[in-house]
């Protein structure tokens, strides 16, 4: 395959589509309304779309891996931003150490499991 991908976009899903909204909006993401029950958010080059659609399997088994530059920074401005105080459900884990890199972890209001993490 000769083509280029430019951008991957997953879709992720909600218990609560107003109250994720707010919470990726905190998070410093940049949302576009798509329609009533869908937007995108954004950071950079980085994007993924949040659906009003819940399904707790599915979503309880979404893991998203966003590489940073600096995982100790990034959970330090994570600490500062509240959210486990913010938001119900929200959970905050200090960065682990481990062989291929770095990581720390948050989980968003409906379970969806997000990595911050450094390769080596």
């Amino acid at each position: 395959m000769n083509h280029k991908i430019k951008s991957i976009r997953p879709f992720i899903g909600s218990k609560n589509f107003e109250i994720s909204r707010s919470f990726y909006r905190d998070l410093g993401f940049e949302e576009t309304v798509l329609d009533p029950k869908m937007s995108v958010f954004k950071a950079n080059e980085t994007a993924f779309y949040l659906q009003d659609y819940y399904d707790k399997n599915w979503i309880e088994n979404t893991m998203i891996f966003i590489e940073v530059d600096d995982v100790e920074c990034y959970y330090s401005e994570l600490l500062e931003l509240n959210l486990p105080e913010k938001y119900e459900g929200v959970k905050l884990t200090p960065t682990r150490y481990l062989d291929w890199g770095s990581e720390c972890f948050l989980h968003d209001p409906s379970g969806v499991l997000w990595h911050f993490g450094k390769f080596k």
